[in-house]
């Protein structure tokens, strides 16, 4: 496939710096069409206007069975006969085209059988039944959704609705789009015949929505295509600028990059290592970002180098002779094979430096990571097994299908409107980078990269996130407003009443389209009560407080008084200072094993904190001395703990249970107010043995209801 590019407002061809594939030369469609009409075709052999389409073919497929071209070509021409496109060229030149470029890039048989037929049934009398009939319902499954996505009238009411039909037709087989895309670039191609205007509003939702999705199916030969003639036609001075960069760096001699080839192919074959090495120009868009960010062109931002070797070990053997033998630029290292991107692009991204100064940039792939990240999806083939279900009846399991899809898919159907769906999927297609989280049971979630635990509850659970209370990442208890990194591990916590409901602070922390339509559904249906229908004793606690107070045994726990974080007499500490007495910090409640150390206070009083206590950090910031202490004989002690929950019926009182049952006293216990279902409880307790905490603990933790239990951490008094 070529990504060379055509400006559309003046024909030809421009070749500097475009990519070519090797040897074969771009095809002359006009002459193809004409030869399209010179007569039928005898049966025993394939027509001569798509002898081209049956070469790229076989070369990806070599067994390819080219019957079913054939046919299809025949009816397609027989079809369209008569009719002419806007360019004055026969109408079957479009077709071949579209069907040239898929077979470029590797699109099995179905594929570009659907291809040539994806006209037929809209602008001629060929009808489904007849595609269906003479070709099986695989391909006039292809040509249906092509066809439904060709009603497109380019005003502002009817296109998100055109592209809402085209996503729901590509979440359900991605040869359509793959078509589509296809056909979008011919007709940009050939858009030079049209009205300014209409040239640009084509070129506008090209560049906001097509180009996305070519990207997001990993299709980089049409994206980059479909770039520079949206490029040319958006912003001509910026394209004839760039245009003369690159004809201007064709023109000198001595390309670096070519020196920088040599000598990269002799360190690797002087290293045993079998691998092509090729000069990749960039394309018109790429040279103009380059020249934006970097001011002043070298020769060899012109281009990168490309490395094909044959087994994934060998790109990173490749990778250590490069960076042995040359100068590495650390910080342009990439490994997108042991993290491919979200599209399934994979490859190693280096740099490597002459003593000039020139930098060339490198890729490091296999044949067949290549082959994938030029034609994505398409590269894959068939994506169906034999004996699917009749693909014309709902939606089939597609085992391609991305998990930005899928989720694109899941939140269209509740876009509650054309506008919200218009703007919120140009809005997503905009994220081009993915992160992925994992849950604790291994699955994975794909989200989009500044994504929070909002929209992780979204993505998993849809609206019964509604439900969601909180949220661990990596082991430790977070807020849904935390934004997730890639490879963090998500435990959402839900809550257990069925009417709980969403916040609206979480529309502030959702990032994908998924939970903002779902939250604002929510709230749309629930509007919130005016002042005056609030309770005179403020908002309601879903009865938590009146379950707690019918729980005897809860009330009688809840009477406890409460400490505090005041200190208390240690027993057990010993401070190196003679006549000093100690008390245990109620800030952080330091316990044996812990790290300690001590503060003197007023009335000869050392109190005793843990080390990573946020108190000791404050009273060395003010120059407060410390005095060495350490655990002595003794091995009782007290300590506070905070036990947090959902709420539900004698959870206290199983609390209580499961303390007294570990033989271990309650000195005292509190528990606040209730908050959108979570209870927070604080318990000081006295243990016979300090070893025993992790065991006490684990046993509140197993509690029913309980989620999190953890040493109290009090915003402490500095002052002790």
């Amino acid at each position: 496939m070529s990504a060379e590019a055509t400006n559309p407002a003046t024909p030809g061809p421009v070749t500097p710096g475009a990519y070519r594939r090797k040897g074969r030369p771009r095809i002359d469609l006009r002459r193809l069409g004409r030869a399209a009409l010179l007569g039928p075709a005898a049966r025993d052999r394939l027509p001569d206007a798509i002898g081209h389409v049956a070469e790229a073919h076989r070369a990806h497929h070599p067994d390819a069975d080219l019957e079913p071209l054939r046919r299809a070509y025949v009816l397609a021409e027989s079809s369209h006969r008569g009719q002419m496109r806007k360019s004055g060229e026969p109408y079957i030149t479009h077709p071949l085209a579209v069907t040239l470029i898929l077979a470029e890039l590797g699109a099995e048989t179905t594929t570009l059988t659907a291809s040539l037929l994806h006209d037929t049934v809209e602008d001629t009398e060929v009808t489904l039944d007849q595609v269906r009939a003479e070709f099986g319902e695989e391909v006039c499954y292809l040509v249906d959704g092509v066809t439904k996505l060709e009603k497109v009238d380019y005003g502002a009411a009817a296109e998100p609705e055109t592209f809402r039909k085209m996503l729901v037709a590509t979440g359900n087989d991605v040869r359509v789009m793959s078509i589509k895309l296809a056909d979008r670039l011919h007709n940009m191609r050939t858009l030079g015949v049209m009205r300014k205007e209409k040239q640009e509003r084509i070129a506008k939702v090209t560049r906001d929505v097509l180009i996305p999705l070519a990207e997001r199916l990993g299709v980089q030969a049409l994206k980059t295509e479909l770039e520079d003639l949206v490029f040319a036609i958006l912003h001509p001075e910026e394209y004839e600028h760039t245009r003369e960069l690159i004809v201007g760096n064709a023109a000198n001699g001595g390309d670096p990059l070519t020196e920088i080839v040599e000598n990269v192919r002799t360190v690797l074959r002087e290293a045993g290592l079998q691998a092509e090495v090729l000069i990749r120009p960039r394309h018109f868009v790429s040279v103009h970002r380059v020249s934006r960010k970097r001011g002043r062109m070298r020769g060899s931002d012109f281009g990168r180098l490309l490395v094909l070797v044959n087994e994934d070990a060998d790109c990173y053997g490749v990778l250590g002779e490069l960076h042995t033998c040359l100068t590495p630029v650390v910080s342009e290292f990439k490994d997108f094979i042991a993290v491919p991107k979200f599209n399934l692009y994979q490859s190693l991204h280096t740099a490597v430096a002459r003593e000039d100064g020139e930098v060339a940039e490198v890729l490091i792939r296999t044949h067949q990571m290549h082959k994938v990240a030029e034609a994505g999806v398409i590269a894959l083939g068939n994506p169906y097994t034999p004996g699917a279900d009749d693909p014309a009846e709902g939606e089939r399991a597609d085992p391609t299908r991305p998990g930005w899809l899928s989720r694109l898919l899941d939140w269209q159907e509740a876009a509650p409107d054309t506008d919200t769906f218009w703007s919120t999927l140009r809005e997503d297609l905009a994220q081009d980078k993915e992160i992925t989280v994992f849950r604790p049971d291994g699955g994975a979630l794909g989200l989009p990269e500044g994504a929070s635990c909002v929209d992780a509850a979204y993505a998993q659970y849809g609206e019964d996130a509604h439900a969601c209370i909180g949220a661990r990442v990596n082991g430790r208890l977070a807020t849904l407003s935390t934004v997730l990194k890639d490879g963090d591990t998500v435990q959402l916590l839900m809550g257990q009443d069925p009417a709980s409901e969403p916040s609206r602070e979480w529309l502030e922390h959702a990032h994908t389209p998924a939970a903002r339509i779902a939250i604002q559904r929510w709230l749309a249906a629930h509007p919130s009560p005016s002042p005056s229908e609030e309770p005179a004793d403020g908002p309601a606690t879903d009865g938590f407080a009146e379950r707690f107070a019918a729980d005897p045994a809860a009330e009688g726990a809840a009477r406890f008084a409460p400490e505090g974080p005041a200190a208390r007499p240690a027993a057990n500490a010993v401070v190196d200072q003679p006549g000093a007495s100690v008390r245990l910090a109620g800030c952080c409640t330091p316990v044996p094993p812990d790290e300690i150390t001590g503060f003197a206070v007023r009335g000869g009083v050392v109190t005793v904190h843990r080390v990573e206590c946020a108190g000791v950090a404050r009273m060395k910031s003010v120059g407060r001395a410390e005095v060495g202490v350490r655990w002595g004989d003794t091995s009782e002690c007290r300590v506070t703990l905070v036990a947090e929950s959902f709420g539900r019926p004698h959870l206290l009182a199983d609390l209580t249970e499961a303390i007294a049952g570990e033989g271990v006293a309650i000195v005292s216990a509190t528990v606040e107010p209730p908050s959108r279902q979570r209870v927070r409880h604080t318990y000081t307790l006295q243990l016979p043995d300090a070893a025993h905490l992790p065991t006490l603990m684990r046993a509140m933790r197993n509690v029913p209801g309980v989620f999190d239990v953890s040493r109290a951490q009090h915003q402490a008094a500095a002052a002790q």
